[in-house]
């Protein structure tokens, strides 16, 4: 069975197959042994699985080295040749090297049938002529050093094989690129081994007296107290040769002489592997310190020897390299990436060789560097900033935070990016952040979105950058807001509810769009954006005696807009557009209940006057509002459609009834009308103002229904709405202007019946009217009037008041060009006492709503402070109006007079079942 040693090239570029970093041939010997007793191991380090006999191994590598000539020649076939045990010359292969190996983590004993063993062994043919590509400041040999070595000394002289690897050491750590023949390295390897076994020689030195552990450990230690002492003399003239250079010469300097050194340590790791499966393992699993695996020592002599004393220097010129580039200059980047690259080999993990660390990086590097780009970029923003102006300025932060991220993956180590970009927003940003801050305002003023979106986004990269800004923002919106409202407050009570929540909207929709393009829709400019609206929408000159103006014109606003109109029908995308627009003025409101109470009212007059522009638009608001405020409150405007529809089946069954019941001509004669039953507890309509005596005609029609309805619904009763019916009447006596046919005029219910009195007579007088109708003064009064003005009827004497004595004469001479003529006008005595009523119903609402709070609260806490029963009501109710203290302090009191709570010892009150 063939074991191949294989292995990895850590810490080396990739190379072509079959050469070394220097250019070299690489050689693999293949060996067979016979069966003797054999150790298995792996090395942790890279994948190996090696079977090693040791006394055949040293037999083969010494003949090996016995037979083999200087010169070895690639063979032209790639083909591993294979050993035999006897005298055949040994044929080489290819060689790879492992730039690094820990000592072997495991033994096994495996069986000891004969195995042919591979051993990778460095081999390197000396080269013509030296390589173009060589680093300018290659090292050189000292001049005595002969470049033959000399025959291997004997197995007992420890002074002298020391002296042999010495040369052999020294030949690798200058001449690498020479090359070493097979003779040389066999000689180097086998002399290590001799030195670690030589236990005679043991006996007559200075570590007989610890004999005890055996000579691989004595002699161990005095070969790696040999390396380490060779090594400081040889850094020591490294560091002073680098005294020689500065700036961008001592980089190229101490850059050749790491990649030099480092790949020496790699070799030597190599050569002196024996050691470190040996002794270096024996020493680290006893847990010795200051004990590293060859390649390691080396890093920790350069650290120790070159590092400490160079590192200054080397910084320097690594900041002014940066700082060249940062002033536009052009520079070799990878002279500072190898300095980053070395720094970080450097850091090693004390308590466990194997692993590395970043602590070398983050102290010699890392820091000045931070500290450097500091003190740059503090410069280089204060002249900039006396010299051009604030926006100028952010646009040049902004061009050098990007410079620095994208400088991180050229040269530096990703760990930095964190620090280096706080570094930067501390020097760039935080130090000016007064000066951005009070640019603030001006550009708030003059709207200038992609200069706040620059200011907003360097401002969010420092700790509570942009707290000042959302306070300003918030003051800000909310003076634009009181001031557009200001505008329009000079109609006073009389304004438009369209102009109020257009004026309202356009400043929402304004600084809407500038949290989006400019803040990023920043979740805490939003909540300063809606305290600013709350502010303007429930406290502004309109609104001088509290918050109720604005719900009020708000559902005024939304009943013009659901109400069928003269002009063009709004398109179904718009209408929806629309509503959700009042609803971004309705989230700001404090008093919903108000909204609610004008909106339900307007609501149900669309529904019983038929006037509504569209049941999906209807739908759709009441879904909004639902969404918005929850279930209970749109329940009662959802009964309200119920009824409707229920009514409408009800208009069915009665037709069908009357169809039934009458014969030909008593149907003929009735009067075709339309009954809505509207549920009490669900619609918010008041009963007539005024007595009403109906003519006798509508009389027997509502009759009729009515006991239609109570032998369909008994034990119900039923309160005619008289404010809230209309009709047709068709005039009989004058002719619509170029046709043929009569006009048809829309009236009131009242209005009706003053025209009918003109059946019977063709004047009526006022007291006439009067006592036929039952209809108080400021109800008839109107009706009259809107007949003189459409000119329907004729008073007498002419512009007589209404009043006792003034006579009515029907219009024969009334001309048209509508068909229909609607004389069915609003009363504005009616409008203002519905406002007023609605108000009272509003109060009288709001003290129920906080004693069934305060009733709710008491149940589950059964005792509570007085205080804390206050600040728990306004919790609970807030979203439907803002309570004031001293009203709930008053519905504590009613509830304690009807006996709910009763009071206890130290302002406290108690929960009476």
């Amino acid at each position: 069975m063939d074991t191949i040693l294989k292995h990895g090239l850590l810490g080396l570029p990739a190379r072509e197959p079959g050469r070394t970093s220097c250019g070299e041939s690489l050689l693999d010997l293949v060996f067979a042994a016979p069966p003797s007793p054999s150790l298995s191991f792996t090395c942790s380090a890279f994948t190996l699985s090696l079977s090693v006999n040791f006394s055949p191994l040293r037999a083969a590598f010494l003949g090996a080295h016995r037979r083999t000539p200087p010169c070895i020649k690639r063979p032209p076939s790639p083909q591993r040749a294979r050993l035999p045990t006897n005298d055949s010359a040994v044929s080489p292969a290819n060689l790879a090297l492992a730039t690094r190996s820990v000592p072997d983590r495991s033994f096994q004993a495996p069986s000891s049938e004969a195995l042919p063993i591979a051993v990778t062994i460095p081999l390197f043919k000396r080269k013509k002529s030296p390589s173009k590509s060589a680093p300018e400041h290659a090292a050189t040999p000292p001049p005595t050093m002969a470049s033959q070595m000399p025959p291997v000394p004997p197995k007992d002289d420890v002074k002298a094989t020391w002296n042999y690897l010495e040369r052999g050491v020294e030949k690798i750590m200058y001449n690498l690129r020479d090359g070493m023949n097979m003779k040389d390295y066999m000689g180097l390897y086998t002399a290590i081994h001799n030195f670690c076994t030589a236990q005679k020689a043991v006996a007559g030195t200075s570590f007989a007296a610890h004999n005890n552990r055996g000579g691989a450990h004595l002699l161990g230690e005095d070969l790696y107290q040999h390396l380490i002492e060779y090594l400081k003399k040889h850094l020591e003239g490294v560091q002073a040769r680098s005294k020689e250079h500065v700036d961008e010469a001592l980089l190229t300097f101490y850059i050749s002489e790491w990649k030099r050194y480092t790949t020496a340590g790699s070799y030597n790791n190599h050569l002196f592997r024996y050691l470190n499966r040996h002794w270096v393992k024996r020493e680290m699993d006893e847990g010795k310190k200051n004990i590293f695996d060859i390649y390691t020592l080396h890093l920790v002599r350069w650290k120790e020897d070159m590092f400490t004393g160079t590192q200054e220097s080397v910084m320097r010129s690594v900041l002014k390299l940066v700082q060249k580039q940062r002033n536009g200059e052009t520079i070799e980047q990878s002279h500072i990436k190898s300095v980053v690259e070395s720094f970080v080999s450097l850091g090693l993990d004390e308590s466990d060789s194997s692993k590395s660390t970043l602590d070398v990086y983050k102290e010699y590097f890392e820091a000045p560097f931070l500290k450097a780009t500091s003190e740059y970029y503090e410069n280089e923003s204060k002249q900039f900033l006396a010299e051009n102006s604030v926006v100028e300025y952010m646009k040049k932060a902004e061009a050098r935070l990007e410079e620095e991220k994208d400088r991180v993956p050229l040269y530096l180590l990703n760990e930095i990016m964190s620090p280096l970009m706080r570094c930067c927003e501390e020097a760039l940003i935080t130090k000016h952040s007064t000066a951005l801050r009070e640019e603030f305002q001006i550009l708030l003023d003059h709207d200038k979105q992609e200069d706040l979106g620059r200011m907003y986004k360097l401002l969010a990269r420092i700790p509570e950058g942009l707290d000042p800004l959302r306070n300003r923002f918030e003051t800000h919106v909310r003076k634009a807001g009181l001031a557009a409202v200001e505008k329009i407050a000079a109609q006073g009570d009389n304004i438009e509810p369209q102009v109020y929540v257009s004026a309202l909207l356009e400043v929402h929709t304004q600084y809407q769009d500038l949290v989006n393009r400019a803040f990023n829709g920043e979740s805490e400019f939003v909540r300063s954006l809606d305290n600013a609206c709350r502010e303007f929408v429930n406290r502004n000159k309109i609104c001088k005696s509290g918050s109720n103006k604005s719900p009020e014109l708000l559902a005024k606003y939304t009943d013009t807009l659901l109400k069928k109109s003269s002009a063009k029908m709004t398109e179904e995308d718009d209408m929806e557009k629309l509503l959700t627009q009042i609803m971004t003025v309705f989230k700001y409101i404090e008093d919903k209940d108000v909204f609610q109470k004008f909106y339900s009212r307007m609501l149900a007059k669309r529904l019983v006057q038929a006037t509504s522009a569209s049941d999906d638009a209807e739908t759709s608001m009441i879904s909004k509002l639902k969404e918005a405020c929850g279930f209970e409150y749109t329940n009662k405007l959802q009964r309200m459609f119920q009824d409707m529809q229920i009514s409408k089946d009800l208009n069915t069954s009665y037709k069908e009834y009357l169809s039934t019941n009458l014969d030909a001509d008593d149907l003929k004669n009735s009067i075709d009308a339309t009954y809505n039953i509207l549920g009490t507890g669900f619609w918010p309509l008041f009963p007539p103002t005024t007595p009403f005596t109906p003519s006798q005609l509508i009389v027997q029609t509502y009759e009729r229904f009515a006991r239609f309805y109570g032998n369909k619904h008994q034990g119900r009763k039923l309160t005619w709405l008289w404010q809230l019916c209309k009709g047709e009447m068709k005039a009989n006596y004058c002719k619509v202007q170029g046709a043929k046919v009569s006009p048809t005029f829309q009236v009131s219910t009242y209005q009706m019946a003053i025209l009918l009195l003109f059946n019977d007579s063709e004047t009526v007088t006022y007291d006439e009217m009067e006592e036929a109708t039952k209809l108080n003064k400021d109800t008839l009064d109107p009706s009259i009037g809107v007949f003189i003005k459409a000119k329907v009827l004729i008073a007498q004497p002419d512009n007589a008041k209404p009043e006792s004595g003034t006579t009515y004469k029907l219009n024969t001479g009334f001309k048209t060009k509508k068909i229909k003529v609607n004389l069915n006008i609003g009363i504005k005595s009616e409008q203002k006492q519905e406002v007023e009523d609605t108000h009272k119903t509003i109060e009288e609402d709001r003290k129920l709503l906080m004693q069934s709070a305060i009733v709710r609260i008491m149940k589950s806490r059964k005792k509570m402070k007085h205080q804390q029963l206050v600040s728990e009501t306004i919790q609970q109710i807030k979203n439907r109006f803002m309570p004031r203290i001293p009203d709930i302090k008053k519905c504590i009191d009613i509830l304690l007079e009807k006996e709910y709570l009763e009071r206890l010892e130290g302002d406290e009150l108690g929960y009476l079942a």
